[in-house]
């Protein structure tokens, strides 16, 4: 049998690893698929998570093409997980799965792959703009760390340009900024992006207010902090939050100019979906677009939208196995 009726007849496994959930997908040669998250810290390591998942689901067909999103830098055979005590060899976890092919990208890089395809159902704009065609996209997205991809549109789906940009250095915007980041600077020497704009972030947002203004702050989950915040007490939630939204519209901003992204800017995420209207409220939009002498002509038509599609990384997953197997 050729490899072509293996990719339409045998089953596709898809996984999206983050650094609390692994979340997997088979879907069958007519596009349907049976799905399972999982708690990673229940697994030793992501061969033993597969195999759990695998092992529900015999009775579809054992797969033997695989795509995987993991958050992590992929530059070599051996991954090791930023967020999370896992590590592989690419090569010998193809190996234990029996697989032909086995494809690893990082999760945003599988998000932005995914952009394209996403239907006008699965986004939802914040603020003005409208996409310039064929223009570079991009994404970033606060979860347990904080994503960041891009894509330049083009044949087989486009060139994804990819990096840790959620490790760049946070720069304040003004003095109350800059009074946060101090306190953290002392706390973790060089602050990054993803450590403000993540689930640890507006936890250590919420700490700093605390120390700041010595105002009481008991302990909270980012959870918790954002439950509290939508509905205002205590107002210390609040002012994280709207610290939070504010850093990520500074560096959704810095990433528009930096990649040229005129066809877009996306938030995903675990996070951000959950604050409903509030993103629409807060600060982030005018962030996005304060950028000095750029902020009309350049960037004001940048649109910016929230990804509402429950798994945006299985459909640049997809796209990137059809696209591999001849």
């Amino acid at each position: 049998m050729s490899k072509s009726n293996n990719i339409t007849t045998q089953p596709l496994l898809l996984a999206d690893l983050g650094a609390t959930n692994a979340r997997f997908a088979l879907l069958d040669h007519e596009g349907q698929a049976c799905s399972a998250v999982l708690r990673a810290a229940d697994y030793p390591s992501l061969a033993a998570a597969t195999q759990a998942f695998l092992g529900q689901h015999e009775a579809r067909g054992r797969p033997k093409h695989g795509a995987f999103a993991v958050a992590a830098p992929v530059v070599g055979d051996l991954v090791t997980f930023t967020n999370l005590p896992w590590r592989f060899s690419i090569r010998d976890l193809q190996s234990a799965l029996d697989f032909e092919r086995l494809d690893v990208i990082n999760d945003f890089a599988a998000i932005a792959l995914g952009l394209p395809l996403l239907g006008t159902t699965d986004r939802r704009q914040i603020g003005p703009g409208t996409p310039e065609a064929g223009a570079a996209v991009a994404v970033l997205g606060p979860g347990s760390g904080l994503g960041v991809s891009g894509l330049l549109p083009g044949p087989g789906g486009g060139t994804i340009i990819t990096g840790e940009g959620g490790h760049v250095t946070m720069a304040p915007c003004n003095d109350r900024e800059n009074a946060v980041l101090t306190v953290l600077r002392h706390q973790l020497g060089h602050v990054s992006a993803e450590q403000v704009i993540s689930g640890p972030g507006l936890v250590a947002l919420y700490q700093a207010l605390s120390v700041l203004d010595d105002r009481p702050a008991p302990s909270m989950t980012a959870a918790d902090i954002t439950a509290a915040a939508l509905t205002g007490s205590p107002s210390i939630c609040l002012d994280a939050l709207h610290l939070f939204t504010a850093f990520l519209g500074t560096v959704a901003g810095n990433l528009a100019l930096t990649l040229g992204a005129r066809g877009g800017v996306y938030i995903a995420g675990g996070i951000v979906p959950q604050l409903g209207d509030f993103l629409d409220r807060s600060a982030f939009r005018h962030r996005f677009t304060d950028k000095g002498r750029h902020s009309g002509a350049y960037l004001t038509p940048i649109p910016t939208y929230l990804i509402t599609h429950p798994r945006p990384a299985f459909l640049g997953l997809r796209a990137r196995l059809r696209a591999s197997v001849p």
